[in-house]
């Protein structure tokens, strides 16, 4: 079961894994200069990171997807299946797009690059606790060729059209990170109300989570292409 969407004041929680203990040291200085966000814990390899998100229940994860003995792609499978799952996000370079690929099908809700700007990974984790889904557009432009043939991308782009103006309005906005809440901040609609319309985005697209939803609303704006 996901997470609910983090409240405002909340501090966000956060777990950090990567194999490279510098790294981590590097993300917890970013990330906790925002002044609403703690990393909780951190973990060198996958057995690791399960064994902390159990005990310390974040609201964000981050993982990278290569680490020795037991990966970030198979720790992933398992925190999206906790009870209270938190949000996942990959860390990731731009020669890792297999594993990006893989990730996605497992049900993460956002994709870092590792160089990404402080600023914009604070916000990404904000936003990831909030409900929203994060990918970095340079991941995005690199992704959106490899994950399906071109005449899946026209089906996509019809499927998008096929949608109402309202679940095209909150697809647009998902497509660009917004969060339940914030979505419906802006088109006036309860979050209850937003859920109801992602659901049936989702369902209508054929999309497993928000991520992929996001990366065929991304085509279906360019064409298809």
């Amino acid at each position: 079961m996901q997470r609910s969407e983090q409240e405002v004041g909340d501090r966000v929680r956060v777990v950090v894994a990567d194999d490279e203990a510098a790294l981590r040291r590097t993300l917890r200085v970013v990330l906790e200069s925002g002044g609403d966000l703690e990393v909780v814990a951190e973990a060198g390899d996958g057995e690791e990171l399960l064994a902390v998100a159990r005990t310390h229940v974040p609201d964000v994860v981050l993982v990278d997807v290569q680490m020795p003995g037991r990966d970030g792609l198979s720790a992933l499978r398992e925190l999206t299946a906790l009870h209270r799952a938190p949000a996942t996000a990959v860390l990731t370079t731009f020669d890792l797009d297999d594993y990006v690929s893989g990730a996605l099908h497992c049900g993460a809700q956002g994709f870092l690059l590792k160089d990404a700007e402080p600023e914009a990974l604070v916000r990404a984790v904000r936003d990831l606790a909030a409900g929203g889904a994060v990918l970095d557009p340079r991941i995005a432009a690199r992704l959106l060729p490899q994950l399906r043939g071109a005449g899946d991308a026209l089906r996509e782009a019809r499927l998008v059209r096929g949608l109402s103006a309202r679940e095209q309005q909150v697809l647009q906005l998902l497509s660009g990170g917004w969060s339940n809440a914030d979505i419906g901040r802006e088109l006036g609609l309860t979050e209850a109300t937003v859920k109801s319309y992602l659901s049936a985005v989702l369902g209508k697209l054929g999309a497993q989570n928000r991520v992929q939803a996001a990366l065929i609303a991304q085509r279906a704006a360019r064409g298809g292409s």
